[in-house]
């Protein structure tokens, strides 16, 4: 039995007399353990997808399983990063994280292995020296190094990541996805993630799943990254393996993305 199961899941937004199939018989299986990365064009229905997932959104036909029981509502089982931080402002980042392990682990734990487990994912995400910072008083990376934390902290078996670094430069974003691919090597824990950057997807994952594009959108084609760990950046930009990965995500999305024009 799969870790994850998404079976036959269709989306459609209705308002008033106006119906939108935004997605059309997704399945897909993702094992424990996995970097599953999903990329389309912008209004391929991605973030509904990773919805659905959450729990925030209900498939109009088909469902999600994780560990064979079906998920139809939100859940400290998966943690969800946005692409913006989400970070309560009158918050320290100690009491944003503090605050999801309170409510995962308030009758599991006492007061003092909250407080070091709180900690604990702080030094994960080497954020631990701002514990007493406001997220006004701290960079955009900071602050999604901070939403990394309280998700981790909430021990889900699957980490959502809805293009976090998407918002960020693009040394910050490096040094980010450095952290990321660090910390599911020392974790391996489950992670599903939506992206519209190829090398991001590429160095991350082990799978990727290439999305048509919407209306009705469908799984295109899912690769395999056959990549060992763990994966040094400047080490790939010459590799063939991952090279050729790249290359194959771009032709479907060049593929898809012309087919739209000429439509």
């Amino acid at each position: 039995m799969a870790y994850l199961q998404i079976d036959h899941v269709d989306k459609v937004f209705t308002r008033g007399s106006t119906r939108s199939e935004v997605l059309k018989g997704i399945n897909l299986t993702v094992e424990k353990g996995d970097y599953v990365s999903i990329i389309g064009h912008s209004g391929c229905g991605k973030s509904t997808l990773l919805n659905i997932v959450a729990g925030l959104t209900d498939a109009t036909q088909g469902g999600v399983l994780l560990e064979g029981r079906e998920v139809n509502s939100p859940g400290p089982d998966r943690a969800v990063v946005f692409q913006n931080h989400s970070l309560l402002p009158w918050l320290t980042v100690y009491d944003n994280v503090r605050l999801g392990v309170d409510k995962v682990f308030s009758s599991s734990k006492t007061r003092a292995e909250r407080d070091a487990w709180t900690m604990h994912n702080l030094n994960l995400v080497q954020m631990a020296h701002a514990k007493d910072k406001r997220p006004a008083e701290i960079s955009g990376g900071m602050k999604q190094r901070v939403g990394i934390a309280r998700a981790l902290a909430m021990e889900p078996k699957v980490l959502l990541l809805d293009e976090p670094f998407g918002a960020l430069d693009a040394l910050t974003r490096a040094h980010l996805q450095d952290s990321v691919m660090a910390l599911h090597q020392k974790l391996n824990n489950t992670v599903l993630m939506i992206t519209q950057d190829v090398d991001e997807a590429v160095l991350l994952s082990t799978r990727i799943v290439m999305m048509t594009n919407g209306p009705s959108a469908k799984i295109g084609e899912i690769l395999d990254v056959q990549l060992p760990h763990p994966r040094k950046r400047l080490e790939l930009a010459s590799n063939p393996t991952y090279l050729k990965c790249r290359q194959r995500v771009l032709e479907f999305l060049y593929e898809r993305h012309r087919f739209v024009e000429a439509a």
